[in-house]
Parts: C-alpha cells; structure tokens; sequence
C-alpha cells in the first residue's frame, strides 16, 4: 500500500508542481521561448489552454492555470482517499485541503528552485538556457535581499538568506493553522 501512496503522490506532485511553475514563470514575464518554459507550456497547455477561454485572468495572474492546479491536487487527494478506501465523505474539506496543499507545494517549488540555482551558480558559466530561467524566477526573492545583505568577499548569500525565510515561513504557517 505504501508504495502504491509513494507513486501516486510523486507522480501528482511531479506534475502539480509543473503547473505552479507555469504560474510562476507568467507572474514574473520569464522568457517564454526559453526550453524549459516550453516544456511547462507544453505540458499544461492541453488543459490550461481551454480553460483560459472559460476564466479570466486578473491582471498578470493566471486564475485558470491556479484552478487547474486547484483540480490536480484535488484529484491526487481524491486518489489517495479512495485508495484508502474512504471516498470522498466531505469534497468542500478536501476541496480546502487541495488549496493547502498548493500552497505546500508552491513553496517545496521555491526551495528546490533556490537550490537548484545556487547549485548551478558554482559549476555553470552561465551560458545555460536553464539557469537564466532560473533567474529570472527567483530575482524578484533575492534582489531586496541583496540590497539589505550585500555580497561578503563575493560571496552571495541571499539565497540561503531566501532559503531560510521560506522554511520560517512554513514554520510559522504549520505552527498557526496546524498545516503540512
């Protein structure tokens, strides 16, 4: 059974998190003919697509694609409910529950995102289409940091800075609403 959870969770999570990365790279105007926000638009863009005629946006932010992520966790919940074999008893608690886990999973995206840039800071040249993509969606983190903390001997330590405020923050949202 737990192998059975293990994949079913990975694989909702995998894809969940491509969609919040499709929200993330609109909200910060990431270069839309870079591979990798090909790849996203691509991947979600079967659903994204007609949903976008059906919901507006407000302003720069996508409301479909964050319905739509909504719906993916929704339905890895209503999965693995019904693997455990409790159906859904109460779908506005799970519909609640679906929010949450977004948001859980929006910042598990940050910090892998963070991580992943500082990573590549130390063996890329920077001529990688991965990495400018990766900039361009954690700037708008680390760029106020740097202003208060600027780089010691050139070192830059704003994204463990950012690191250690999201882990805070998620602290602080499981501590008040007893979440994740």
């Amino acid at each position: 059974m737990s192998a059975s959870v293990f994949l079913i969770s990975t694989l909702f999570n995998l894809y969940l998190m491509v969609v919040i990365l499709r929200l993330w790279l609109q909200l910060v105007r990431a270069d839309f003919y870079n591979p990798l926000s090909q790849f996203v638009v691509k991947a979600t863009h079967p659903v994204v697509g007609p949903m976008r005629r059906i919901i507006p946006s407000l302003g720069r932010f996508d409301t479909a694609t964050f319905v739509f992520a909504i719906i993916v966790s929704f339905a890895k919940l209503a999965a693995l409910s019904f693997l455990f074999g409790s159906g859904l008893n109460n779908p506005l608690a799970v519909l609640l529950l679906s929010v949450v886990d977004v948001i859980k999973e929006a910042f598990s995206l940050v910090f892998w995102v963070l991580i992943l840039r500082a990573i590549l800071s130390w063996v890329s040249q920077g001529q990688n289409p991965v990495e400018y993509v990766l900039h361009q969606l954690t700037e708008p983190f680390l760029a106020p940091i740097r202003k208060v903390l600027p780089p010691i001997g050139g070192l830059d330590l704003s994204v463990l800075v950012a690191i250690i405020a999201l882990q805070f923050i998620q602290l602080l949202l499981q501590d008040t609403f007893g979440l994740y």
